[in-house]
């Protein structure tokens, strides 16, 4: 098949409020009237829309955003990321400030949709018209995703923010007022109720059969997550049930669409194969991440995101939580028989093979302290990294990484925190709702190989833990601390000690570092400079 050509287009960004005139794309050069006359330069417009995606493959000080939760410390201390976790950052000093770019996106959106026309009079007679026509007429509905999409990662990150469903000249965008959050998600959630209809749940029959597009299962996965976030305790301090049954409903709409599948050792994680994969961005072939995350020691690492213990300690061991007080679980902390997979496919730990040798964490290890830029955790990051890239000189090599935007798993996380929080029954069943939450929980469980949950009285606990382990580094972990306002009980970061005496090794829990939370950072600040420009903009409390 093909692949939107987004992905091979060399995009220019479009400026944001940088242009007085509504029938301009800053992209090509062309006015309204003449980017409409070919299908080529509509689609390149479209694709222009689609460069604004999210990514994560080290957005702040090269390091992911989990390198700002208890999932993985950056390695290098000189990183901007190491920021979240002192306090400094601020209004003025900010981090993954989106606010410009993501507003850019929606601009370009914007544009599009107010440009779009219906077909292309001067073309109706080529061979291909009718077969362009058929991919065209999804255009729009396309556009309006991505920008419901861009307006949700505003909200998340700034909570109120101005809701811009038409292009604005410069005077015009600096005197908007914010939405309220609920407001911003009303928008969103209605916007997918009215595009999801209208989409292909492929485009396998569609003109040029081109994946990588927006389906009608990513609309009803972004209505899911979006619905999930506003019945969250950060956004329904008065926990109302009903927000946690729509959220529910939503991410069954998914569910119900019987379009996705999880398959045992299969990985959504750059594999566009997979069948459990919905939406992603596509990266050009690269090795930048590789050299950023590759162990220290290796040809070309630079150590970069590096789990920590916390982390580790996620990862189940006979289908039961790890237990450092337990010596069995400690002496068989990297036992692949009997650790829950996904961990030997998230972390490099000591002993691990790469790249045909052994990772040596210990003190005085290839890969140890006191090696400088070794981690300081003990552990290195496996998930996303392509380990068949190569640096040796003469012999330097690429790979293609995909970052995931939406899979099946998390709606079916979605679906049992939302349900469960609504019926509070982990069992629970209806006519509506006849896969119970602590069903849908097991159908991952079972995919990864790890034995199913029984009936328990920690769920909440262990259904925030499932979710952590198998989005792990997708991006998930930063926002749900959020959401679930658990800030301050990540503040202990820890690693562990490998100790080894030439024939032993055994393996001591050690606090790495206490970071600083504030209960102001559930919400980022606005930048001074967009409050500077507009000053109907309503800075977060305590920033």
């Amino acid at each position: 098949m093909k692949t939107i050509s987004k992905y091979t287009l060399v995009l220019t960004m479009l400026a944001f409020c940088s242009c007085n005139y509504l029938d301009y794309d800053e992209t090509s050069g062309f006015s309204k009237d003449e980017m409409f006359v070919y299908f080529s330069r509509t689609k390149k417009m479209l694709t222009n829309v689609y460069g604004y995606l999210p990514k994560d493959f080290g957005n702040v000080g090269n390091a992911m955003l989990s390198a700002a939760t208890d999932d993985a410390d950056y390695a290098w201390t000189t990183s901007a990321i190491h920021q979240f976790g002192d306090g400094s950052w601020s209004a003025i000093n900010t981090l993954d400030d989106q606010w410009a770019q993501l507003y850019k996106g929606i601009r370009a959106a914007n544009l599009f949709l107010e440009s779009y026309q219906p077909d292309f009079p001067n073309s109706e007679w080529n061979d291909k018209y009718e077969d362009e026509m058929s991919a065209y007429v999804y255009y729009p509905y396309e556009a309006r995703f991505l920008r419901a999409f861009f307006h949700f990662e505003l909200a998340k990150r700034y909570n109120n923010v101005p809701l811009l469903t038409r292009t604005y000249s410069p005077s015009e965008v600096n005197t908007v007022e914010p939405s309220g959050f609920d407001q911003i998600v009303s928008f969103i959630v209605s916007e997918c109720d009215e595009i999801a209809p209208e989409l292909p749940l492929n485009y396998q029959n569609v003109y040029g059969s081109e994946t990588g597009r927006i389906t009608r299962g990513a609309v009803l996965a972004l209505k899911s997550r979006v619905l999930l976030y506003t019945a969250s305790k950060l956004h329904n301090p008065d926990n109302d049930l009903e927000k946690w049954h729509a959220a529910a409903s939503a991410a069954k709409e998914v569910i119900d669409l019987n379009v996705y599948r999880l398959v045992p050792d299969e990985s959504p994680v750059n594999n566009l194969s997979s069948q459990e994969l919905i939406l992603e961005r596509r990266e050009a072939n690269s090795n930048t991440f590789e050299s950023l995350n590759f162990p220290i020691g290796y040809e070309g690492g630079n150590s970069g995101n590096t789990p920590t213990q916390n982390l580790v300690d996620a990862f189940d061991i006979d289908g039961k939580p790890f237990d450092w007080n337990n010596s069995d679980h400690v002496n068989n902390i990297y036992n692949t028989n009997r650790r829950d997979p996904r961990l030997f496919a998230t972390v490099l730990y000591n002993g691990a093979m790469w790249k045909g040798v052994p990772v040596e964490c210990f003190e005085g290890g290839r890969n140890g302290l006191p090696l400088e830029g070794a981690s300081r955790t003990s552990y290195y990051l496996r998930k996303y990294v392509q380990e068949e890239v190569n640096f040796a000189d003469g012999q330097t090599t690429t790979a293609p990484h995909n970052w995931v935007l939406f899979r099946y798993a998390e709606v079916l996380l979605n679906y049992a925190e939302a349900l469960y929080e609504y019926s509070g029954d982990q069992t629970f069943t209806s006519d509506e709702f006849p896969l119970s939450p602590l069903a849908a929980v097991n159908q991952i469980r079972t995919r990864a190989g790890v034995p199913a949950l029984n009936v328990t009285n920690d769920f909440t606990d262990r259904l925030r833990n499932e979710r952590r382990v198998e989005l792990a580094f997708e991006d998930h972990r930063f926002w749900d601390i959020r959401r679930w306002m658990i800030g301050p009980s990540t503040r202990e970061i820890y690693g562990v000690n490998v100790i080894y005496d030439g024939s032993n090794v055994r393996y001591e829990r050690k606090l790495v570092t206490t970071r600083v939370w504030e209960d102001k950072m559930y919400f980022y600040p606005i930048p001074n400079t967009e409050l500077f420009k507009n000053h109907k903009l309503v800075q977060n409390p305590g920033w």
